[in-house]
């Protein structure tokens, strides 16, 4: 048995998802999540942990409800989110503040619709910028309160809508529009605070008394609680929350908007003055979005990136552009160098930036000198960093890692790249399996890598099934650890799992993602096809015994393989794209789609035309909530194999897993078990030739 056999188990590990260094870099704070009591949800509590690997993690937080989103305020004093009672049978989530001192947690807002995250900071101000909504109709946030309480009291729940999009990936866009509000916590004293109410423990780990005020929604803003200035009265309805940047001084607030462009979009780099409150544009390009602001410690610079949208001719770059703190002298830096950066921020003394980008399978984090352009790894690990944060006193960097055999945990990089582990309340077990990575020549001579797990005793004596896992996105790249996408469960299944990175996949250069652009079923596909002819002919491989599965893109590269090749065993198809010319109009943002594919590529790489052609057991999963690929594609899928493929009985040798109550993820712990399981049970049948079983956790006690 290894750490990976059971499903239960895995469900059940302690995670790290998040990670903020004290301001003065002696400590972390880590968000980690564990398995409530009756298995059905995860709990999340913050843990301080040395920063030198040194010590031993102490809790700070333990409540009902949970905490995330930590970040500090320049004093040291701890800000998260938490979810407290806030009417009828409604809950929602506000800012709370821990003070470094000692002390008990205590509430900052008391929004009526909660708030949405904490967005930054500033590094030498007692300042904090976050997002919440306000009813369009609102004036302020006692209006709000009123008009929340109103539509409560009347269990209305319908939405007006005058834009489009309505709704996001798993959630109804409105009624609220998301504003960015600030608070100077040198305008809070702690002694101003009200009563903590919640369940919220102090520093010290005492378990505080439930608040009884359950009832009913305020009808006004709390007045004992931090009154948020409002930087961004009378917005649009916003599809996300903006990326934001504070000053170091706190005065200003950097955000990039989103302004409508017909029933599209576009964000806009803006500074607004928070003593005036006056909005002043800084970066603004027609069809381009300018995201990830970040301010050098001293003030002086001001970095973001922009990326133009791209059209049916193929992807743009993003690029990396450094300015002053005011926006002016704006220079492009780096533009030789063809990577997507998925994080940025200065280096300590404000001569780089500190980034993070896909690059050949891995993640590291990079240093881009700013008086040369040149591009350096700071790791140079089989690994991938996030959360990176910059010790300002040191230089040298603190950030969660993980491989494809090891879960999140926190690491800190000294200059030399040297990575030291930190201790952690969730120690990260290693999967036991061999990791190889794989390469092989597409027919036009692009190289295709990807990585292979495979189960420690696989030999030319003992090969083991092949499981082709395609990855979703597109613009992705099999170069972490997933919760959601474990492949180390199906290595101790005994699978060799074979992880590649086809054309669209991030993390190769522009010209890779350009071989599948709007041409999504001929590069990508053929790729996947000479990738796995290259690894089967390993000896520890049984290429008699094959499958392939993937979700979301992944999903509809199984769909288009299902159509293509009879060389698999058995297909996985979750969350599917089916008909490609057809589900633009339903799903949750159609003007990106009908404007990175042409109507006739949408017909040509649709893989519904082809399911007269399917051999190949599948198994449908989707889940009801999904707004990204709607139920319909699942819906549909279903439908033609019954019309192609259903016995006189009506039985299939195809079967569908269904999720009424998920989204684009299987989300929930108890129905991740009944996913694999159902993925497991599944594949044993038609690949290793087993009875069929209904998955264990869908049986029903006695039947």
């Amino acid at each position: 048995m290894t750490a990976y056999s059971s499903v239960t188990d895995v469900i059940a590990m302690p995670r790290v998802e998040g990670l903020a260094l004290a301001p003065d870099g002696t400590y972390t704070v880590l968000t980690v999540a564990t398995l409530s009591k009756d298995r059905t949800s995860y709990e999340r509590a913050l843990w301080k942990v040395p920063a030198d690997g040194s010590g031993t993690p102490v809790r700070l937080t333990r409540s009902a409800k949970g905490e995330g989103g930590a970040t500090f305020l320049s004093t040291g004093d701890l800000l998260f989110t938490s979810t407290r009672p806030g009417g009828d049978d409604d809950e929602t989530s506000q800012v709370w503040l821990l003070p470094a001192a000692g002390g008990e947690a205590r509430p900052v807002t008391g929004f009526a619709g909660g708030v949405g995250g904490i967005g930054a900071t500033a590094a030498d101000a007692p300042v904090a910028a976050f997002t919440a909504g306000q009813l369009p109709a609102a004036k302020d946030l006692d209006e709000d309160a009123q008009l929340r309480a109103s539509r409560d009291k009347r269990k209305v729940s319908a939405i007006w809508h005058s834009t489009y999009p309505i709704r996001h990936w798993d959630h109804d866009l409105g009624p609220d529009h998301t504003h960015v509000f600030a608070v100077d916590f040198a305008d809070y004293p702690a002694e101003s605070a009200g009563v903590s109410g919640d369940d919220l423990v102090s520093a010290t780990g005492g378990q505080a008394e439930e608040s009884a005020s359950e009832a009913s929604a305020p009808s006004t803003y709390p007045r004992h609680l931090a009154r948020p200035q409002d930087l961004t009265p009378g917005v649009h309805r916003w599809i996300d929350a903006p990326d934001v940047a504070v000053s170091p001084d706190g005065a200003t607030v950097v955000a990039a908007l989103e302004v409508p462009e017909g029933r599209g979009s576009r964000s806009d780099l803006v500074r607004i003055d928070r003593a005036s409150g006056e909005h002043t544009v800084v970066r603004s390009d027609s069809k381009t979005d300018v995201a990830a602001p970040a301010f050098s410690l001293d003030g002086s610079q001001l970095a973001y990136v922009r990326h133009p949208k791209s059209d049916p001719t193929g992807p743009t770059q993003m690029e990396i552009w450094v300015a002053q703190a005011d926006g002016s002298q704006p220079r492009r830096v780096a533009e030789h160098w063809d990577r997507w950066p998925s994080s940025l921020q200065f280096s300590h003394d404000g001569a780089a930036l500190i980034v993070t980008a896909d690059d050949d399978g891995r993640g590291p984090v990079l240093r881009i000198d700013l008086s040369s352009d040149e591009v350096t790894p700071l790791t140079h690990d089989d690994a991938h960093y996030s959360a990176v944060c910059v010790d300002r006193a040191t230089g040298e960097l603190v950030a969660l890692r993980t491989t494809m055999l090891r879960p999140a945990h926190p690491v800190r990089v000294a200059l030399d790249g040297t990575v030291t582990e930190l201790v952690t309340p969730a120690p990260a077990p290693e999967a036991h399996a061999t990791l190889t990575d794989v390469d092989t020549h597409a027919e036009d001579g692009a190289r295709v890598r990807g990585w292979l797990l495979t189960p420690p005793d696989a030999s030319a004596d003992n090969p083991a099934p092949l499981l082709l896992w395609i990855h979703g996105g597109p613009l992705n790249s099999w170069n972490a650890w997933s919760w959601r996408w474990t492949p180390a469960l199906a290595v101790a299944q005994g699978y060799a799992v074979l992880l590649p990175d086809p054309a669209l996949s991030t993390g190769y250069g522009l010209d890779f993602i350009t071989r599948g652009w709007n041409s999504w079923g001929h590069k990508p596909f053929t790729d996947l096809l000479a990738i796995t002819d290259t690894v089967e002919a390993r000896p520890e491989i049984d290429q008699t015994r094959t499958a392939a599965m993937g979700g979301s893109f992944g999903g509809y590269m199984a769909n288009w393989v299902a159509g293509h090749t009879d060389r698999f065993d058995a297909i996985v198809t979750h969350a599917s794209l089916w008909a490609l010319d057809q589900f633009g109009p339903t799903t949750d943002h159609a003007d990106y789609w009908q404007s990175i594919f042409t109507p006739e590529a949408m017909v040509e790489h649709s893989p519904h035309h082809s399911v007269a052609d399917i051999s190949t057991p599948m198994l449908v999963i989707h889940g009801d909530k999904d707004y990204r690929v709607p139920i319909g594609e699942g819906l549909r899928l279903w439908a033609e194999l019954a019309e192609h493929f259903a016995e006189p009985d009506g039985t299939m040798v195809h079967r569908y897993l269904y999720f009424p109550d998920e989204n684009h993820w299987i989300l929930k712990p108890q129905h991740s078990v009944v996913w694999y399981e159902g993925v497991f049970a599944f594949l044993s049948q038609h690949v290793l030739g087993q009875d069929e079983e209904l998955p264990v956790s869908l049986r029903i006690s006695g039947a």
